[in-house]
């Protein structure tokens, strides 16, 4: 059992701190609106600290899953930041996504601390989280890797280290990359279906079976045929996501003209009053181009 402070219990953080509770581990939680915090403790069990450094202060790893940029740097080393409270030689994991360019910011805060950072974005979405099930892509040192990954596994199906500090980081901007076409092809089919007068469900099953099959479409065609977006990966989410993935294109000279692409198109779904939508509503704004 180990001493753990999670920062961060949104709709992804709070099921995986919720598996290191299951799993024997002491959990302390912060969370930026304090009565999440208290409500995941009535369910949960554990404790609430008022800030990431109280929640931090004793704890062998200190976990975080929060929004953005910003906001990481808020828990790290903001007012009441956690890497202040961290004792020397204990671990840091990040399960934001998040820009290379922060990752390598708070690795060499981290370092100047005495701390280790271990860079680990997830893939699986909320019923990932929830399951238990997440697949954990990990940048930082080997050591530091080492110690962090028995912690991880609580809600892990696959933890890897990939890299330095920032591979875990660049594998997800990888990974949402793929996501991004495979929706958007996913959504034309779909859609070209419906045109065809098909029966959508009897296509989707014969095809998913061979070539075409993919996560996307065993999980989201159900929904994505009945126009029902209020769960999983929100647009606004993704948009954030697709940008990193297309600044640090811009640094290493990689070329990614779908996924630009896809990145407009989710901004026509969020004119559309879908920010919050589920990412598979790519088809929401193919249907509407059918009512212009």
């Amino acid at each position: 059992m180990a001493k753990v402070a999670f920062l961060g219990i949104g709709v992804m953080g709070g099921p995986m701190a919720g598996h290191l509770v299951k799993a024997g581990h002491d959990v302390t939680v912060y969370n930026r609106t304090a009565a999440r915090a208290e409500a995941w403790v009535a369910k949960h069990g554990g404790k609430a600290a008022p800030t990431p450094a109280a929640a931090a202060q004793g704890a062998e790893f200190v976990l975080a899953c929060v929004g953005n940029d910003d906001d990481l740097r808020a828990v790290c080393t903001g007012p009441d930041g956690a890497f202040a409270a961290m004792a020397r030689g204990t671990v840091f994991i990040d399960h934001t996504t998040v820009s290379a360019a922060v990752t390598r910011e708070l690795f060499a805060a981290a370092n100047a601390a005495q701390i280790s950072f271990v860079d680990a974005p997830v893939s699986g979405g909320q019923a990932g989280a929830e399951n238990g099930q997440l697949s954990v892509m990990c940048g930082g040192d080997a050591g530091a890797y080492a110690r962090a990954e028995p912690i991880i596994a609580a809600y892990a199906k696959i933890c890897r280290r990939l890299g330095d500090s920032g591979a875990g980081q660049l594998t997800k901007m990888c990974n949402q990359i793929a996501i991004a076409g495979l929706v958007q092809g996913l959504s034309e089919s779909l859609h070209f279906a419906e045109h065809a007068g098909l029966d959508v469900a009897a296509v989707v099953e014969v095809i998913s079976q061979g070539a075409a099959g993919s996560w996307q479409m065993s999980n989201r065609y159900q929904t994505m045929i009945e126009d029902h977006f209020e769960h999983g990966f929100a647009v606004d989410w993704m948009r954030k996501d697709l940008g990193i993935c297309l600044a640090a294109a811009n640094e290493n000279g990689a070329s990614l003209p779908v996924t630009a692409l896809v990145d407009q198109f989710y901004k026509d779904v969020q004119k559309l009053g879908g920010g919050r939508w589920d990412t598979s509503s790519l088809i929401k704004r193919l249907r509407a181009l059918d009512g212009a």
